[in-house]
């Protein structure tokens, strides 16, 4: 994968597809891609293509695919994040090749899709994604759902990210380098739009906090808002590496005080 950054930029969440089946090349790109993922965590995250037509898979919210792709995780420490990192990193590769993808927790007949990604009982299957063709054209419904969550919108930067504590809000001057990766982490999809990461300049570190909002964590799906977190950490890390920038991943709470809907997730190092 190249030009990271611009395909954060493009990357838009599709929900409208052209009905055309996913070419066997594409295909084989795609699964050969599923063992290139990784995550700071090490955790197994396994893919899984599924035929809609064949399992009898429906997504409402999805027009015009046939095809779609599952992760599961065992059901350990930190699996919500290391879903969504990689899983992030097949999104935008399929983003390279001219994929149009969704990552989807809830709207779906989820005991189809589980039954299909065959989960053991200490695996879950936190989501799920059409894979296919974007239509020239959104449905009504996809529309209408863009328009409910402000897709298109971003947090401000001052409002993401921070000067050595919660009390200083970190300048685009300052973060020199890190701008760009910071800049990928803002341009991040999350559900519903909460762009939960909080992150905080500290020296040659950088720490990032999920700021929890309601409603976001059952027993099937674990914490949305945690592969939220995992996406962040995606963009940041491969938008810096392709840069230049070393980023090397710790778990060393700093202890910075935060307030109570703030939850430490990770330390990038560079």
């Amino acid at each position: 994968m190249e030009n990271i950054a611009e395909l954060v930029k493009a990357r838009r969440s599709v929900r409208t597809f052209d009905k055309r089946e996913v070419s066997k090349e594409d295909i084989k790109k795609l699964s050969d891609f599923f063992e290139r993922t990784e995550n700071p965590y090490n955790i197994p995250v396994r893919f899984r293509l599924l035929d809609a037509k064949n399992k009898e898979l429906k997504c409402p919210v999805v027009s015009g695919a046939s095809l779609y792709v599952g992760a599961k995780v065992s059901r350990v420490p930190h699996a919500e994040e290391s879903v969504g990192y990689s899983f992030e990193m097949l999104v935008l590769y399929a983003q390279s090749i001219g994929i149009g993808t969704v990552l989807i927790g809830g709207t779906m007949d989820r005991s189809a899709f589980e039954r299909a990604m065959e989960l053991s009982d200490n695996e879950m299957m936190p989501c799920i994604s059409p894979l296919g063709y974007t239509a020239e054209k959104m449905s009504v419904r996809e529309s209408m759902m863009r328009k409910a969550v402000k897709a298109n919108q971003r947090e401000p930067f001052e409002a993401l990210f921070f000067d050595g504590s919660f009390d200083a809000s970190l300048t685009k001057e300052k973060a020199g380098v890190l701008l760009a990766p910071l800049e990928a982490v803002r341009l991040a999809p999350s559900a519903v739009n909460k762009q939960p990461w909080r992150v905080v300049f500290d020296k040659n570190s950088l720490h990032f906090y999920l700021k929890h909002s309601k409603g976001f964590i059952s027993e099937n799906v674990g914490d949305m808002q945690k592969i939220d977190m995992g996406i962040a950490l995606c963009h940041f890390a491969l938008t810096a590496r392709e840069a230049g920038i070393d980023v090397r991943f710790s778990a060393n709470d700093p202890g910075i005080a935060a307030k109570s809907d703030m939850e430490y997730i990770m330390t990038a190092e560079y």
